[in-house]
């Protein structure tokens, strides 16, 4: 009886040994099975995360004909894959290829429908809607730079990539007209006098402010209708001759587009046959104030009177120096002495140079800066 109580005990204990091993090894087999699906997911989502796209920065370049810097650009851009993308207008049926351009960045990348573009006319700001146009399909891009054919940029990729990225602003340089002829009073009231601004057409938009361009439909119309150049004397054979050219307004589009659309908030009245959309309300409050792009404008440079500060300054050779250079990136504030303004440059909260680009620069002088290294890209 003793030996079967023991028995019996003794198959108890092995039953229970046995069932915790099977216990254990079920515990350990989850485990393993919960580890190896956890390892699954922590891969899967890391390659969701590679497979993300950066966003892009979208440089359009406004041209004549070929880009005389395109080897400054294509220094530039090796090592930013990914982060960018480019768009060219030039003169209608001209192309970008290896005749035409030694960097491959700029092979094809010509838009297919660019007009011919008259210095002074609308047609310039039609030139950067067609170029917004066209990288606004890539939904990559976040930030759309202007740029002309003699920028060059001041710093390498990386460094203007993070900060143009850094803010969710747009940089437009923008202040209050007071100068008088610019204004045409026939603007009014779609553009009232107090919206008139000026600025650089060198800008860099977010998108947002891209896609307001491109749709505007109310004040483009009439910038073609009433914001032009005072006609000079060598074009009087090809237009008719003004009555009194000291009173034509002289207005240049490029100048004052851009800066005055995102500034024009106010809706306008049905009686007046259309309603200024809401998308335009408040954007003057989503833009820096300021362009990226450095010029020189030297007044006393045109021995003519009537063109002095029409053009900024062109560097050659002789003047592409580390000199010139550190000068331009050591600029830290902007005045604007029509709003008693200064502006004072930051990125990411801190002091910054306010410049990333520069102009005008000659192909020899671009060649000099970098055979230098002053620009060190």
């Amino acid at each position: 009886m003793k030996r079967k109580v023991a028995q019996q005990r003794s198959n108890y204990k092995w039953k229970r040994k046995v069932l915790g091993l099977v216990l254990l090894g079920f515990c350990l087999g989850s485990l393993f099975l919960m580890q190896n699906q956890y390892s699954r997911v922590v891969t899967l989502a890391s390659s969701l995360r590679v497979q993300k796209p950066k966003p892009k920065i979208a440089f359009l370049f406004i041209a004549r004909n070929r880009l005389p810097l395109d080897m400054v650009w294509d220094a530039f851009f090796q090592g930013g894959e990914n982060r960018f993308s480019v768009y060219v207008h030039s003169r209608p049926g001209f192309l970008f290829n290896k005749a035409t351009t030694r960097s491959a960045y700029f092979l094809n990348r010509q838009v297919n429908d660019s007009i011919q573009v008259d210095w002074g006319e609308a047609s310039m700001i039609e030139a950067e809607r067609v170029l917004l146009r066209h990288a606004l399909d890539d939904t990559d891009n976040k930030r759309f730079a202007f740029l002309s054919d003699s920028c060059v940029p001041l710093y390498n990729f990386s460094y203007i990539y993070n900060y143009i990225m850094s803010t969710s602003t747009s940089f437009v340089d923008s202040f209050a007209d007071t100068k008088e002829g610019r204004y045409n009073p026939r603007m009014d009231p779609v553009i009232p006098v107090h919206n008139w601004r000026k600025g650089s057409q060198w800008v860099v938009l977010t998108r947002k402010h891209a896609e307001v361009v491109v749709k505007d439909d109310i004040v483009f119309p009439i910038f073609q209708l009433h914001c032009k150049r005072r006609s000079l004397p060598e074009f009087w054979r090809d237009r008719p001759l003004p009555a009194d050219a000291s009173k034509e307004h002289n207005c240049i589009p490029d100048e004052h587009y851009v800066q005055t659309l995102l500034a024009v908030s106010a809706f306008l009245s049905e009686d007046l046959g259309f309603i200024y959309p809401d998308r335009q309300e408040g954007l003057e409050a989503e833009i820096t104030r300021r362009s990226l792009t450095h010029s020189s404008w030297d007044l006393s440079s045109s021995k003519d009177r009537e063109r002095r500060g029409w053009h900024p300054v062109t560097y050659k050779f002789s003047d592409a120096t580390s000199i010139l250079i550190q000068s331009i990136k050591e600029i830290d504030n902007i005045y604007y002495e029509t709003e008693y303004r200064r502006e004072w440059c930051t990125s990411k909260g801190k002091p910054a140079p306010c410049f990333l680009f520069a102009r005008k620069f000659t192909r020899p002088a671009a060649l000099r800066l970098i055979n230098t290294t002053a620009l060190e890209l």
